[in-house]
């Protein structure tokens, strides 16, 4: 038995092979809060029956039946890569540096279709009893990190699913030891794509990737479930920059809307030879949108810079993850 409150609570997850398909996860997340819930479109009849003051319920009728919700967890230095996968669209193997215990994953931003997973999740009852909801063919459609002075990087996931199933046997958790990335550890670096530099004054930084989709598509024949949405407008990146006014570099770029590369990266503690545990989101090319330094008082001037993420023409966003996970 689990205990009766948000505390004895599971998410699992994995990679579907098929949209909608049920996989028994195998991989389970340390959460911090969710919103993943059922969403049911009903019609009730009006029909005109003599003398009847209120509807009848058996003519009411589920006519639409899908999922939504947000997922909020650290980014930690294992069992990000499903997430990963699913929010950038590149298929990946982690990679093995060497003959070590390193493994480098390399989320290239790519199309999405055929990436969906599987999400269960446990609520405990108060008595204990855990019960299941099961999410069948999720998808990503956001995923926004964010670190700020003294704080962990965090992320949050919205996702769109074809149904919640809950007849489904939960899954028994499991976990590995993992830590989360923070600002102790995060650098910035802008400048000519390859050869960017560490940037002063950086107090937060934030960054959402927006994956659009068609999640609309309910044919007759599919019994009031949807099919697996397709993309329908271009990737959109924007992002933020809290800082203290040390140097005109950003200013600079506002004012000319000059094209930077940004690196954003945590670097944790080494896995073996000269391969530490590490985030890093490249972003190629950017321009800042607003965020000139303004004097409000005797304090430090203190400009957020707000960004939009680009294409150079060449280098395409990606995510990098280093671990020592074998597999996603």
């Amino acid at each position: 038995m689990a205990i009766g409150s948000g505390l004895g609570a599971q998410i699992g997850i994995a990679a579907e092979s098929s949209y909608g398909t049920f996989v028994a996860p195998a991989k389970f997340i340390e959460f911090t809060k969710e919103s993943l819930a059922l969403k049911k479109t009903t019609a009730t009849s009006a029909g005109i029956a003599a003398n009847r003051l209120l509807a009848l319920a058996s003519r009411r009728v589920v006519t639409r039946r899908e999922a939504a919700g947000s997922l909020d967890l650290e980014v930690t230095n294992k069992g990000m890569g499903l997430l990963l996968q699913a929010l950038m669209g590149t298929t990946v193997t982690p990679v093995q540096q060497v003959a070590t215990s390193a493994y480098l994953q390399t989320h290239t931003l790519a199309s999405i279709a055929g990436k969906s997973l599987t999400i269960q999740k446990g609520v405990p009852l108060t008595t204990g009893t855990v019960t299941d909801k099961t999410f069948l063919g999720a998808k990503i459609t956001s995923g926004e990190f964010a670190c700020e002075q003294g704080g962990m990087l965090t992320s949050t996931f919205e996702f769109d699913a074809k149904d919640c199933d809950e007849t489904q046997t939960l899954a028994a958790a499991s976990y590995s030891n993992m830590a989360p990335f923070h600002f102790g550890q995060m650098a910035l670096k802008t400048g000519s794509y390859g050869s960017e530099a560490a940037l002063d004054g950086i107090r937060k930084v934030s960054v959402k990737i927006e994956r659009p989709q068609d999640v609309e598509r309910f044919y007759a024949n599919q019994s009031a479930l949807k099919k697996e949405p397709v993309e329908n407008d271009q990737v959109k990146i924007s992002g933020s920059l809290e800082t203290d006014y040390v140097a005109t570099t950003l200013d600079d770029l506002h004012t000319s809307d000059g094209t930077t590369s940004l690196v954003w990266e945590f670097v944790g503690p080494l896995i073996a030879g000269t391969y530490f545990e590490t985030f890093r989101i490249k972003l190629p090319a950017i321009k800042l949108d607003e965020g000139p330094p303004t004097v409000d008082g005797f304090g430090v001037v203190k400009p957020t810079f707000n960004f939009t993420g680009l294409y150079d023409g060449t280098n395409l966003p990606v995510i990098e993850y280093m671990s020592t996970d074998i597999t996603l």
